[in-house]
């Protein structure tokens, strides 16, 4: 990374250059002879008080102190992805909305609340895809009566790490205290490949709805009440895929089903299930979830592979995905895929 013009350092930034993706050079270290370098490349969110914060693209935030900046300049745009489709940040999170509908939503300017009965943050939180229409903290104020109305904490959905996203906005929540609770990588790859590949997808069924037992190896539902129907069913064309466990239905009695056990109805838990949402050129992959017992199988590949066939059939060409950043196995999987990262969004909740 080239910073000198004629052997010597230059600070080619001034305040001016916030909301730019930047890259700057600072001399950190306790002392004579322990001092080194350190660059930081990210979006210059703000630059008060002495200290320049800048954004990175995993939503991390650097202070680099004015004091220290030995080097700095404006820099284009990240290069686009090379692998898999061109997609821009607003039409993929666009998909990724009409494919997790909420039960409930009002538009605030350019921004959506959305609400669900507090089924999963995706469903309750705001999308703000443009500008609220009126001055940010008095946007906050409206936010949180929103939710406090529902009973509902108030979450922002707010995006890092792509042409497009909101590092502005990210370090303005920050700035009034709205913390970061979870963040998520949204992927992105090409759909024929998975279609293709050489997975054993003879045992895996496909319905348009989802019945009482996939909901039982879905762990994110709890007790499923009409919110989680609404936004499960939600999209332009959904499939469902589930692989049959291996009890025998009636094993259980009522009260006594466990993992890969037959429930109530008489019907076992599925081995592995999972969720595709079909929406033009693009196929949505949410909900893959296995039975901790039947783990490195195969399963979640069959699941996959059998609803990328479906999306085929149906005119799609890319995909996608969200996976939490923390879930280290997902993520190794879904790279193997092919899944590459796109950018990452951050659910911020107000203090």
């Amino acid at each position: 990374m080239e910073f000198t013009a004629g052997g010597r350092f230059e600070i080619r930034l001034t305040r001016a250059d916030v909301g730019k993706r930047v890259s700057v050079r600072q001399l950190v270290g306790g002392g004579a002879g322990t001092e080194k370098f350190t660059d930081t490349v990210g979006v210059l969110t703000s630059w008060d008080n002495g200290v320049l914060l800048i954004t990175r693209r995993t939503g991390e935030r650097v202070g680099v102190p004015e004091a220290a900046l030995v080097a700095g300049k404006v820099v284009p745009a990240a290069p686009a992805r090379r692998r898999g489709p061109a997609a821009t940040f607003e039409e993929l999170t666009r998909a990724g909305a009409r494919a997790w509908q909420p039960v409930e939503s009002e538009p605030l300017g350019g921004w959506r609340l959305r609400a669900a009965s507090g089924f999963t943050r995706r469903a309750n939180s705001v999308l703000p895809l443009g500008d609220p229409g009126v001055e940010l903290d008095q946007a906050l104020t409206r936010v949180r009566r929103w939710y406090e109305d529902r009973g509902l904490p108030a979450y922002i959905q707010a995006a890092t790490g792509a042409e497009g996203t909101q590092e502005q906005l990210c370090a303005e929540l920050e700035r009034r205290d709205w913390r970061s609770e979870v963040t998520a990588e949204v992927r992105i790859g090409a759909l024929a490949p998975l279609g293709d590949r050489d997975a054993d997808i003879s045992g895996v069924r496909l319905d348009r709805a989802c019945d009482e037992a996939w909901l039982r190896r879905y762990q994110r539902s709890g007790a499923p009440g009409p919110a989680v129907l609404r936004v499960l069913g939600s999209g332009p064309s959904v499939w469902f895929a589930s692989v049959p466990g291996d009890a025998v239905p009636g094993d259980a009695g009522p009260g006594d089903a466990g993992p890969g056990d037959a429930g109530s109805g008489g019907t076992a838990t599925p081995a592995a299930i999972g969720r595709c949402v079909v929406d033009g050129r693009w196929a949505g992959f949410m909900a893959v979830e296995v039975d901790p017992a039947r783990r490195r199988q195969g399963l979640a590949t069959a699941v996959m592979t059998a609803l990328a066939r479906r999306a085929l059939e149906e005119g799609a060409s890319a995909a996608w995905l969200q996976v939490e950043a923390d879930n280290e196995g997902a993520r190794a999987l879904y790279a193997s895929m092919g899944f590459a990262i796109h950018h990452r969004y951050h659910h911020f909740r107000s203090p």
